[in-house]
């Protein structure tokens, strides 16, 4: 990873944070974007603690269209090249609660930041071909499928499944990313890390809070939980793979409807109205 440029999202902690520390270990220089300041200072900081790379962050809300189109545009600006995008972060929400856009928040989250931020980046990662796109997904897609009459769960709202049908999206944006970016020299996978303990759900509010917590009992560490992130991101052996989904290293296979490749491609048409944008 010597010479290399990665750009990850929700890397202040938890397995976004190991991942980073791990690629810069390996020679890579980071650019972080994070939300809250403290929080990003503090891991910029211990990202830079014995490396003699120039790490650098940039804030936004990930949740506002106009700050993933921001970010995007500062970071294209920042950056002559990015050879590895990570989308990495995201959230669990107890209650239904919509962004400014109208937007549901963990779709627009979860979702929509990655489409929105990886369509900014497409010129500096195409020009710096080969390069990398790895989206974190979840097992939790499993049992979930997308209602494209109401994606904002307006009908109806379930923490743990809304959360579900937003990893179902991070599967069927990666094939369907992959099948259009076919050609550029630019790989897009994805991942299911394994319920790990670190701060996602922390915040959610209410009883899922506090049965989250509960739960992380039972889970493995950070550490473990972005081997398959540094494996993707690095790994020669993908080095000619896309549109996959992977787990402990290695390819799995999701739900049919996580392969449901009308679906990948209505999911997308749908992400470029709701973004504003052209791909």
């Amino acid at each position: 990873m010597h010479g290399k440029v990665v750009v990850i999202t929700g890397a202040t902690s938890g397995i976004g944070e190991v991942a980073a520390q791990r690629l810069a270990a390996m020679g890579a220089r980071i650019v972080l974007v994070a939300r809250d300041k403290k929080r990003g200072e503090a891991a910029l900081g211990r990202l830079r603690t014995g490396s003699g790379l120039a790490h650098s962050i940039h804030y936004g809300d990930l949740s506002r269209i106009s700050e993933m189109k921001r970010l995007a545009a500062e970071i294209a600006a920042a950056e002559p090249r990015i050879d590895v995008l990570i989308n990495n972060a995201g959230g669990i929400f107890g209650s239904l609660q919509l962004t400014e856009d109208n937007l549901e928040l963990t779709f627009a989250t979860n979702h929509m930041a990655y489409f929105v931020l990886t369509q900014g980046l497409r010129e500096r990662l195409s020009a710096s071909s080969p390069a990398r796109i790895v989206n974190t997904a979840s097992d939790a897609h499993k049992g979930r499928v997308l209602d494209f009459d109401d994606l904002q769960s307006s009908k109806g709202y379930s923490a743990i499944n809304v959360y579900g049908r937003s990893k179902l999206c991070n599967i069927l944006f990666t094939r369907e990313l992959s099948r259009r970016w076919s050609g550029m020299g630019v790989t897009a996978n994805c991942l299911h890390p394994g319920f790990v303990a670190t701060r996602f759900g922390d915040g959610s509010g209410g009883f899922l809070s506090y049965g989250v917590r509960l739960a992380k009992i039972f889970a493995i560490s950070p550490e473990k939980g972005a081997q398959t992130i540094v494996y993707l991101a690095s790994s020669a052996d993908v080095a000619g793979v896309s549109g996959e989904y992977f787990y402990q290293c290695r390819p799995a296979t999701p739900t049919t409807a996580a392969r449901d490749d009308a679906a990948a491609k209505r999911l997308w048409i749908e992400s470029e109205r709701l973004a504003g944008i052209e791909t």
